[in-house]
């Protein structure tokens, strides 16, 4: 699709008047309630709906069709981004009134940090057609490792724990902090001293893992569509409403526990559309996968995912309450035969 640099312009500028007016509603700490985080949620869904309905009546199908399946892979992959923030917000002991700033500076280092990998992908994939194997592959390997970090999750034999990256361990080693919390504020003078707060080391643990993020989630919407307006337009979509996400399904998130299955079968679907797409423009005659089913593999795929996850998150609840009645039960009559 061919953008002029005024619809870039504005397309940036509307959405960083989107960021602005999110920003403003949020600025005071307070604790985001479900109403709060419900409204804002449906607000970023229906304008992502309505963008994606803009490009179908000024670009035609092909660009809408990119645009929404880029947009619900991306979010899927941000629903599972989730799950470390949360682990990082209890390993700082993130006060419930500053989460929301500290996820609202998350959500723009991940915009800042995505543009810039979107910038690099389109120049090497502009110049480089081989860079199609190399995506396809890691995203393929991406998969499998999913796959067997969930498998250790259900066998109980990995720590449900976050681990600082070793610039975090650098800085708290180095630089003097402070262990209280400050409202907001990242540093503070103290003594005639300046110091840190967990304010900043918490952004910092969230830029840190946004990078990491951007490594799969970039390739994954470059399988879909290789157009640089649609790849940032969707990953922007996706990212702005994070925020509100996190306080609506923090209790779900718990509950979805086959996601990263249903995730690893998408990277790996992807990876394998990339692979094809490789051998394409080298002149291999193969079938090429089309975004309409593309898009509906992914559709399927998180809907199966969410509908098991939520069966066998119901099914661990009954056995659990099962076996705590069964064990009072027990009790009850120990005490009975003395």
């Amino acid at each position: 699709m061919d953008i002029s640099l005024t619809a870039w312009v504005l397309t940036v500028v509307g959405l960083s008047a989107l960021i602005a007016v999110d920003f403003f509603f949020g600025r005071k700490p307070h604790e985001v309630s479900l109403r709060e985080a419900g409204t804002w949620t449906i607000i970023w869904v229906v304008l992502a709906i309505l963008f994606g309905i803009g490009l179908w009546l000024f670009g035609g199908g092909q660009p809408a069709g990119e645009f929404f399946a880029g947009y619900v892979t991306e979010k899927s992959l941000s629903v599972d981004n989730l799950f470390v923030f949360v682990l990082i917000m209890a390993k700082f002991a993130v006060p419930p009134a500053y989460q929301a700033r500290v996820l609202m500076i998350g959500v723009l280092i991940a915009l800042v940090l995505r543009g810039i990998f979107i910038a690099a992908g389109a120049t090497l994939i502009a110049h480089f057609s081989w860079v199609f194997f190399i995506f396809g592959a890691f995203l393929i390997w991406t998969a499998w490792k999913l796959i067997r970090e969930a498998h250790a999750e259900a066998q109980g034999k990995e720590e449900e724990a976050y681990e600082e990256n070793r610039l975090l361990k650098l800085i708290e080693r180095r630089v003097p902090s402070t262990p209280e919390y400050h409202g907001t504020k990242l540093t503070i003078m103290e003594n005639g001293k300046r110091l840190i707060t967990p304010m900043l080391l918490v952004m910092l643990a969230i830029g840190s893992t946004d990078l990491l993020f951007a490594l799969d989630s970039i390739p994954a919407i470059f399988g879909l569509t290789q157009d640089p307006y649609i790849v940032f337009t969707a990953n922007a979509f996706a990212l702005m409403g994070l925020r509100q996400l996190y306080f609506l399904i923090g209790g779900l998130l718990q509950r979805l526990v086959h996601l990263s299955y249903g995730l690893s079968v998408i990277l790996g679907f992807i990876g394998v559309k990339l692979l094809l797409h490789a051998l394409h423009e080298y002149g291999v005659h193969v079938p090429e996968i089309s975004i309409p089913v593309s898009l509906g593999v992914i559709c399927a795929v998180l809907a199966v995912t969410t509908v098991t996850s939520l069966r066998a998150s119901r099914k661990q609840r009954e056995q659990e309450r099962a076996g705590a009645g069964a064990a009072a039960s027990g009790g009850d009559s120990g005490d009975a035969q003395k």
